[in-house]
């Protein structure tokens, strides 16, 4: 399977795909090395660009979701600006589900990042789970790196300390 690696400061990205489609990406796992191909050469290239601050939307080939609520959950997700979030309930009435739900599905997440479910959180603004690298640390770089200007050093969350 035609893999790739980005080096990021939130860790290794490991980027899968078959068949002309992105498959999965994953962050931190050890991964054994195989060829890469032009759809995860432009993946990592899309994801750099994002952490450079110079891409705020991806467009790339996703394997498809395998029910039309998966379809309408990653498409309400990639529909939340970059730089914003939306409550796991105001996801969930988008498409007609509960917010358990929604939760459900984000932490099955097989493109992070990509399908943006770090900009998913809680009622209240809480920042709720993330499944993908180091969990909440993770999500919360996240979100610093795309609400900040220029850097993801946690300047949003100053009692937090990313990373500890």
């Amino acid at each position: 399977m035609p893999q790739s690696s980005l080096t990021t400061p939130i860790g290794t990205l490991h980027i899968f795909a078959d068949s002309g489609v992105l498959t999965a990406i994953t962050i931190g796992a050890a991964h054994p090395d195989a060829p890469d191909d032009p759809v995860t050469r432009e993946a990592a290239a899309q994801l750099a660009a994002w952490f450079a601050k110079r891409l705020t939307r991806f467009d790339l080939p996703l394997l498809p979701p395998r029910t039309p609520r998966g379809d309408a959950l990653r498409a309400a997700v990639q529909a939340i600006e970059y730089g914003r979030t939306a409550s796991y309930g105001d996801v969930a009435r988008v498409i007609g589900s509960h917010p358990r739900a929604i939760g459900q599905a984000c932490a099955r997440n097989p493109f992070p990042i990509v399908v943006p479910c770090h900009r998913v959180v809680a009622a209240g603004g809480a920042i709720g789970h993330y499944s993908a690298g180091a969990g909440i640390d993770t999500k919360y770089r996240l979100l610093d790196h795309e609400r900040s200007k220029d850097s993801i050093d946690g300047q949003l969350y100053p009692d937090r300390h990313v990373g500890a």
